[in-house]
């Protein structure tokens, strides 16, 4: 009896994870997409996903809607973090462990770009730098996770882990390469705020919302994935008891 309780408690705290997981990302993405709607910068350009960086965005008296953006990454950011946090509770496999915990991380440093916008440029910059290191290792994690343990997740996850990675990885290591990307190839972290006018595909942006977006889709996926797990989990037990 005392089994089934617990069993019942960790099914019902494994939802509210997932709706306030499911509550991050919505609060994510609908800060990013009002602020870019509204965006308008002091020579009257448009926002351009291939130019204009997330920094942009967020940055108090240059963007119009930068509180929005700003509160968004914050709230949006600590939902995330009580949902992988609270997901652990579910964890049957050993690497399921440090693939949340550094979620949780990934998702710790985004809220602190949000906190911490450009405006006080270091701390942003410490942020961003962190939020791409720590998805890195978040990814490697779950690869871990699907290779060598038994995740309860789909199998496109595993894809989307490996887009996250490369896509992440390149944004911290391309400067490295001596591509003349950057001015003295300066890691594109310290690149957000370059003045215009800039190259009409900027890699330092491209590459901040491919690795941001591709974060966030594999993030709803794992959720989504998640929810139905526990769907069919209910299913059948509610038919074992039947």
């Amino acid at each position: 009896m005392t089994a089934k309780v617990e069993k019942v408690k960790i099914k019902g705290g494994s939802t509210l994870a997932i709706k306030f997981g499911f509550l991050g990302i919505f609060g994510l993405l609908i800060g990013i997409v009002m602020t870019v709607l509204g965006f308008d910068d002091a020579e009257s350009h448009r926002f351009n996903f291939l130019n204009h960086t997330l920094s942009e965005l967020g940055t108090y008296g240059h963007s119009s809607f930068a509180v929005i953006l700003n509160g968004g990454l914050f709230f949006g950011s600590l939902s995330l973090v009580f949902y992988c946090l609270s997901s652990l509770q579910q964890v049957t496999s050993f690497w399921g462990y440090p693939f949340f915990i550094s979620l949780a991380c990934t998702f710790l440093a985004l809220a602190s770009v949000g906190l911490f916008p450009v405006n006080v440029y270091h701390l942003h910059v410490l942020g961003l730098k962190w939020f791409f290191y720590l998805g890195s290792l978040s990814a490697i994690f779950y690869l871990a996770w699907v290779c060598l343990g038994k995740s309860y997740f789909g199998h496109w996850t595993g894809l989307l882990a490996l887009i996250v990675l490369c896509s992440m990885m390149t944004f911290l290591y391309a400067p490295q390469l001596d591509l003349g990307l950057t001015e003295g190839d300066r890691p594109f972290y310290q690149e957000m705020v370059l003045q215009l006018p800039r190259p009409s595909l900027w890699w330092p942006a491209l590459l901040e919302w491919i690795g941001l977006g591709s974060l966030l889709c594999w993030t709803t996926v794992l959720l989504f994935s998640q929810l139905h797990s526990n769907q069919e989990r209910t299913s059948q037990d509610r038919n074992s008891t039947g």
